[in-house]
């Protein structure tokens, strides 16, 4: 941890930046170990370039943040109090004045939290803080990439799951709750996003909500889950066919595979971006698919389901050693169904690690 919080606190003093405010709980867990949801209440990470940082959560998280190995500062708050007079109070000690720049996550800290801060600082202006941590976070280091590979060896175990729920007349949400339960039972607390089944033409919505749809013969099943581990998250998707397929169906499902399987050959050191959603719209293109792709090749992964880097096309950035993220071409027709097939890899020395490891031969399930 301190590894980590050196790095940012040198990214600071790159910028010449006074110190920055980090209040998205993914940042607050991967410079302090400590894992809060916070609901309404204020939570953040004060980072400062040559003064010990401090953490700021209600009174009735204190010891759970002890506990979880943060060592330095803590101000802490009862519902009552008005958590910026501490704040303020806290930054004085450091000898904060009147800061020139400080850096704040503008994705993620709300108007008030901006007010609130410039009222203690009105002429002080916030400049992004998301160039201080994206960098650091989106190369692993050997423990993610473990943790990784568990949560992504989990997501595998709850497809096998889905599959053994599926039976003519069992709905999307049927399947769900029994892929959630079987996961439970092997001791995972949280999914890392909504778990998705969606049957037949439901399949043909990239982002589709479950629901009552009744599983039938000829319907393309889709699955999209993944899990949280030790506060990391994995993520897969995998298509199937119930009892009977058709040639357009094989036509579609081969054209995904063919498709992420260029962009697997592809992942190596080096390799911008840009040429893996490229390999992949190219040969989705070729095949008259092309309009039925609608999203990009994949994105980073770790702490949150989705973060840096985007991989999409217009991403010129290069692969290095250590960027954990997905590769997930699809294609969706309207009131036929579609096919993802998505898995989460690692760029190793000499190319790539796949951690999710269920088979993506199209299957048709009897």
């Amino acid at each position: 941890m301190n590894t980590r919080l050196n790095s940012a606190a040198e990214q600071l003093k790159h910028r010449f930046i006074d110190f920055a405010l980090l209040n998205s709980k993914s940042n607050v867990f991967y410079l302090s170990g400590f894992d809060c949801e916070p609901h309404e209440r204020l939570l953040a990470l004060f980072l400062f370039p040559d003064a010990e940082p401090f953490l700021v959560c209600p009174e009735l998280d204190r010891e759970r943040a002890r506990v979880s190995g943060w060592d330095r500062d803590i101000v802490a708050y009862g519902d009552a109090d008005d958590p910026w007079k501490k704040i303020r109070a806290a930054l004085k000690e450091r000898g904060i004045k009147n800061p020139e720049r400080i850096a704040v996550e503008k994705e993620q800290l709300s108007y008030a939290r901006a007010e609130a801060l410039k009222k203690i600082f009105p002429s002080t202006r916030l400049v992004s803080a998301e160039e201080n941590v994206q960098p650091i976070r989106m190369v692993k280091n050997a423990d993610e990439v473990q943790t990784l590979t568990e949560a992504a060896r989990l997501a595998d175990f709850g497809v096998e799951a889905g599959l053994r729920a599926l039976k003519t007349g069992c709905t999307e949400m049927e399947v769900i709750a029994r892929i959630e339960y079987e996961l439970k039972q092997k001791g995972v607390r949280e999914m890392s996003f909504s778990t998705m089944v969606l049957f037949g033409e439901k399949s043909g919505q990239p982002h589709g909500v479950p629901g009552e749809r009744k599983l039938k013969e000829g319907d393309f099943v889709l699955f999209d889950l993944g899990v949280i581990y030790n506060g990391y998250c994995s993520d897969i998707t995998r298509t199937f066919v119930y009892r009977s397929v058709t040639e357009e169906q094989i036509r579609i499902y081969e054209t995904v595979l063919q498709s992420q399987t260029a962009v697997l050959e592809r992942c190596h050191p080096g390799t911008p971006i840009s040429e893996l959603d490229r390999t992949a719209r190219g040969i989705i293109d070729g095949a008259g698919y092309g309009e039925y792709f609608p999203h990009r090749i994949g994105h980073g992964l770790g702490i949150e389901a989705h973060e840096f880097p985007s991989l999409h096309e217009k991403n010129e950035d290069l692969l290095r050693e250590g960027m954990v993220f997905t590769v997930e071409p699809g294609i969706y027709i309207p009131e036929l169904g579609g096919v993802r097939i998505e898995d989460d890899l690692v760029i190793t020395a000499d190319g790539h690690r796949t951690l999710t490891r269920f088979p993506k031969e199209l299957q048709v399930v009897s």
